[in-house]
């Protein structure tokens, strides 16, 4: 019999599942506060994958994603350990904010400290309790307030010879070799040698459909990569490597008149935008400077000079990239049916 899974002192044996709540700062109400961690201890050896949601706490797609994972059959039947955090950030989450309470980012926080800030004393707790737990993370997050991003992969490719090989098991459409940041937990992941991916999709308050599907296959890939479950077949697209990214940000303030959807191929010197007074005057063209991939995108059509308005994804091969997102879009299209899902699509 394998040995139970522990974080923070409790236990979980083998062939079984159950719900670690690690003690948080109380709120001022002086009512208690916790994290909620579920741990699913397969019977049989293997990796331990950790899946984490929230560490900005207004990115919501991947408290769905874990939501609809921890439903899933096949983890009755699974070799290994499925740690799922889906709320990492309470207090953003609470108050439906990126941030905690004192304005700072958890995710630019780690390690941490147990003497420092409230950030720095979660990410402390995170990086002491459950990462020690762990041979691999999947951080599930979505753009910002008002920002949409394709979904996308993001790794480190320097940092670990596993990673590549991940972030195409994954399965999303595109894949970044995006560097480290400081503070950051894949940072902090990698320093204990634990390869880590960064699934971003979506907006920040808002529900996707297609992104939560995705993410949910996209999770289940990796575990049929890594020997926890069964051997799954990919979708019909090829996730591919982008070369590099660049932002297009607004030449004036204005209103914008935006073109292009996520996913759209765009053109060197094609129009994406124009922007204007409320008027209809002083006009300007915001054009490409570069060919590829639309892979994010404001929402809000009201911008300041320099505000950041669509992300490009530069690829060698762009018709071949434009063919398999307009792929990966049909295969998880809610509205085609295409996509096993025991959930009704979230409108």
């Amino acid at each position: 019999m394998r040995a139970p899974c522990v974080i923070n002192g409790e236990s979980v044996d083998a062939g079984s599942r159950g719900v670690v709540r690690l003690p948080l700062p109380g709120f001022y109400t002086h009512a208690p506060s916790t994290m909620p961690v579920q741990i699913i201890h397969g019977r049989q050896s293997g990796p331990s994958l950790l899946v984490t949601s929230a560490l900005h706490g207004d990115e919501i797609n991947g408290v769905e994603i874990i939501r609809r994972l921890s439903g899933r059959a096949v983890l009755n039947r699974m070799k290994g350990t499925l740690i799922l955090v889906p709320v990492m950030n309470v207090f953003g989450f609470l108050a439906q904010s990126r941030y905690l309470p004192d304005r700072r980012d958890l995710n630019r926080s780690f390690p941490g400290s147990p003497k420092g800030s409230m950030a720095s004393r979660l990410a402390n707790l995170v990086t002491t309790e459950i990462l020690p737990a762990c041979t691999h993370v999947i951080d599930l997050h979505t753009g910002a307030v008002a920002r949409e991003n394709l979904p996308q992969i993001r790794a480190a490719f320097s940092d670990n010879p596993e990673l590549e090989t991940l972030a195409k098991a994954f399965n999303a459409p595109v894949v970044l070799d995006a560097p480290q940041r400081d503070g950051t937990f894949r940072e902090t992941a990698q320093q204990h040698s634990i390869p880590a991916l960064v699934y971003e999709a979506g907006e920040a308050l808002r529900f996707d459909e297609l992104s939560v599907r995705a993410g949910v296959s996209g999770v289940l890939n990796v575990m049929s990569h890594l020997g926890m479950i069964r051997k799954r077949t990919p979708r019909g697209h090829t996730p591919l490597v982008a070369k590099s990214t660049q932002w297009v940000r607004a030449p004036q303030s204005g209103v914008v008149h935006s073109l292009p959807v996520l996913g759209a191929s765009v053109e060197a010197g094609e129009r994406l935008a124009l922007i204007g007074d409320p008027f209809g005057g002083h006009e300007e063209e915001v054009l490409s400077p570069v060919s590829g991939i639309v892979i994010g995108r404001t929402r809000v059509p009201l911008v300041h000079e320099g505000e950041a308005l669509f992300h490009i994804a530069k690829f060698d091969q762009a018709s071949r990239a434009a063919e398999s997102i307009e792929n990966f879009q049909d295969a998880f299209d809610p509205d085609n049916g295409s996509v096993e899902s025991f959930e009704p699509p979230l409108t």
